[in-house]
C-alpha cells in the first residue's frame, strides 16, 4: 500500500530524523574535542531521550545544549585567535625593539667615529701648527744684521726680546738633536722639525729637554738667558736646512711661511 501526503501539507520531521542529524553533529563536535565537561552531564541527563531504532542507538541533543556547544566552540576559537594575535604582536614588538637597538648602536658608533676623526684632525692640525718661540715678544735684531759681534760678520738668526728666565717654546713639532753647550751660542737646543728643517734656540739660562725627545708646538723647552757670546739676555733663534752652522735661512720668512706673524 502506498502512502501519500496531501498537497501543500508538510509534516514536522520525525523524531528519528531529528535525532539522526543531531547525532552527526555530536560526532563531529566530539572529534574536535569541543564536547567535554559541558556535554557529558547533559548526555547522562538525557538518557530518557535515547531511542531504539532497531538498527543502532541514537542520542538526541536538545536545542539549548547545541547552542551551548556552539558558544563553547566560538569562545575557544576566540581565545585561540586572541592568543595568536598577542603572540604576533609580541613578536613584532620584539622585532621593532631589536631594530631600534640596532639603529641606536649604529648611530652611537657613527657619532663616536666622527668624534674620533675630529679629534685626530684637530691633533694633526695642532702638530702641524707653528708658534712664536717667545710669546708676546718681538724681533730685536734682524737676520743678516752686520756687526763685529758675530764671527761671520752678520747675524745668522734673529733675536727675540726676552728677559732672563722667560719661557722658550718649540716653534713646531720635531725631535731634539742637540741640547747642551754650543760655544758662542751658550746653552742651546737644536730641533729637527717634522718637515725636515731645523730650528735653533741659543743663549738659554736653562735647558728643559734632552736629545731624542719629541716636542710639540708651543711646548716649553727651556728658559731664556745670557749664556755664550752676548751683550744681554735674549733668545737667539735660527732656522736651518741642516743641524750644522752655516746652513741658516731667513727665520722670519720661515716662520711666516708656517703661519706665524712675526
Amino acid at each position: 500500500m502506498a502512502f501519500t501526503r496531501a498537497t501543500g501539507k508538510h509534516r514536522r520531521p520525525s523524531r528519528l530524523t531529528r535525532t539522526t542529524a543531531q547525532v552527526a553533529g555530536v560526532a563531529a563536535l566530539t572529534t574536535t574535542g569541543v564536547i567535554g565537561g559541558l556535554a557529558a552531564p547533559a548526555f547522562a541527563a538525557d538518557d530518557a531521550a535515547v531511542e531504539q531504532t532497531g538498527l543502532t542507538k541514537a542520542i538526541a541533543i536538545g536545542d539549548s545544549l547545541a547552542e551551548q556547544i556552539d558558544a563553547q566552540a566560538a569562545a575557544q576559537q576566540q581565545a585561540a585567535d586572541e592568543a595568536a594575535a598577542k603572540k604576533k604582536a609580541e613578536a613584532e614588538a620584539e622585532k621593532k625593539a631589536e631594530e631600534d637597538r640596532r639603529k641606536a648602536a649604529a648611530k652611537a658608533k657613527a657619532e663616536r667615529e666622527a668624534k674620533e676623526r675630529a679629534a685626530r684632525a684637530a691633533e694633526r692640525k695642532r702638530l702641524n701648527a707653528f708658534v712664536i718661540p717667545v710669546t708676546g715678544s718681538y724681533v730685536s735684531t734682524a737676520y743678516k744684521a752686520s756687526s763685529g759681534l758675530w764671527s761671520s760678520g752678520s747675524h745668522t738668526g734673529i733675536d727675540f726680546h726676552a728677559a732672563s728666565g722667560t719661557s722658550v717654546h718649540a716653534v713646531g713639532a720635531g725631535t731634539v738633536v742637540e741640547a747642551g753647550w754650543g760655544g758662542a751660542y751658550g746653552n742651546n737646543i737644536v730641533i729637527r722639525m717634522n718637515d725636515g728643517t731645523y730650528t735653533q734656540y741659543g743663549h738659554l739660562s736653562s735647558i728643559g729637554v734632552s736629545v731624542g725627545r719629541t716636542v710639540t708646538p708651543g711646548q716649553q723647552i727651556g728658559l731664556s738667558g745670557a749664556t755664550g757670546n752676548v751683550t744681554g739676555p735674549h733668545l737667539h733663534f735660527e732656522a736651518r736646512t741642516s743641524p750644522e752652522y752655516g746652513s741658516d735661512i731667513d727665520p722670519v720668512a720661515y716662520l711666516r711661511s708656517h703661519g706665524v706673524n712675526v
